[in-house]
């Protein structure tokens, strides 16, 4: 099973990631090591994360407000989205169709 970044989601990534640094030093890091952790339980366990739809499902991160939006496709996660449970819900259902 390997993993894709939609990149958008590789943006959000990156962005939060920034905030989260320039917020507290090493925190942007940390936010970096949750998302890889969030990947590798995904790859161990794939339909972990609780169904949204027929396609998505979201995995809901440790220790940030995040959820990683993805669905799954034979032999690859694809990663829709890096989400805040806050903000804007459902913004990234435009980016389902590719």
């Amino acid at each position: 099973m390997f993993v894709k970044l939609h990149p958008e989601a590789e943006s959000e990534l990156i962005e939060n990631a920034i905030y989260y640094e320039c917020e507290v030093e090493g925190l942007g890091y940390r936010f970096i090591e949750e998302i890889e952790r969030g990947i590798e339980v995904l790859i161990a366990q794939p339909r972990l994360g609780q169904p949204l739809n027929e396609q998505l499902r979201s995995f809901v991160l440790g220790g940030f407000p995040f959820s990683l939006i993805y669905s799954l496709e034979q032999d690859k996660i694809w990663i829709v989205a890096i989400a805040h449970q806050k903000r804007r819900p459902g913004y990234w259902r435009k980016r389902i169709s590719r």
